[in-house]
């Protein structure tokens, strides 16, 4: 596979920060650079970190950067590679067959065929973006399956024979190291470690995703998020919370609700946990305060 320093115009990781950040996506260097490097290699991008940090908006912002786009593929466990890559319509197969009578019929003809994200993928390698997310939910056997697709892009379809990707596709895989993945499938990727963003980019991040949140507001919003995220949660708030968390905020003070009661009140938008939310309770009005001041 050539490398290709030059991807739609973009030559170099700041050139990629610059076109992902006019697609709504605030990326720091790290992500930038293993994004750029995976492009140009034509590797798969595999991210990692805790939930809502970003992993997922990352794949979409590279779409939109591409102009292609995106296809998602959400991995559980006990997906197979039916759910993948292709199925086969029987109800449909079968009228036909009805239909047909005596004559001769096709039943693997293209009109018969369910395609599944990967085998999208493969046919439409430079219109598209392939993200396959949270592999770690997926079982190991999925897993070793994505090895052989990943290394050479394509897939045998027994009836039809191979399908080739022409050029190597964009791939995005996401997890929340809720397990570890095989090192195989490490070494086939470009890897990068996405954290929390710091204080500063996350009330950027805020301001720029959410329609209309005062930059105050966004700050307090950040620091309550972050005296959240260290407490023993069972779901600690992500970005999208912060982001939803300061919108919300906002909508209720336009509508009559005083600060800081306004963030208060909001905070199922932030915490989604029963349990969370209970065991937060007794120092919320602190946790607020102290983030407003």
């Amino acid at each position: 596979m050539p490398v290709r320093s030059n991807i739609v115009g973009i030559d170099s990781p700041e050139a990629l920060e610059k076109a992902l950040r006019a697609a709504y996506y605030l990326a720091d260097d790290g992500i930038a650079t293993a994004s750029y490097l995976s492009l140009a290699l034509g590797k798969p991008l595999l991210l990692e970190g805790a939930p809502g940090v970003g992993k997922t908006e990352a794949a979409k912002a590279i779409a939109a950067v591409l102009g292609r786009r995106l296809i998602r593929l959400q991995c559980y466990e006990g997906i197979d590679a039916s759910a993948a890559l292709y199925e086969w319509n029987y109800p449909r197969q079968m009228l036909a067959i009805r239909q047909a009578g005596e004559e001769s019929i096709d039943i693997y003809g293209e009109s018969f065929l369910i395609e599944r994200p990967m085998l999208a993928a493969l046919r439409a390698p430079d219109a598209t973006v392939l993200l396959i997310d949270e592999i770690d939910r997926a079982d190991q056997e999925f897993e070793a399956f994505l090895l052989e697709f990943l290394s050479d892009f394509q897939i045998s379809i027994p009836e039809r024979g191979t399908v080739r990707a022409t050029e190597h596709p964009v791939v995005v895989l996401t997890s929340n190291r809720t397990r570890d993945l095989h090192e195989a499938l490490r070494r086939r990727c470009v890897y990068h470690w996405i954290d929390y963003p710091n204080a500063e980019r996350e009330a950027r991040i805020v301001m720029m995703r959410a329609s209309s949140v005062a930059e105050a507001t966004a700050r307090a919003v950040v620091a309550a998020v972050g005296r959240l995220r260290r407490e023993p949660l069972s779901k600690a708030p992500g970005v999208a919370e912060a982001v939803d968390w300061a919108e919300a905020a906002t909508l209720l003070h336009k509508g009559g609700a005083r600060w800081p009661d306004a963030f208060k009140r909001s905070i199922g938008v932030a915490l989604k946990d029963e349990e969370d939310l209970h065991f937060i309770s007794p120092r919320l009005d602190a946790i607020i305060a102290e983030a407003a001041a």
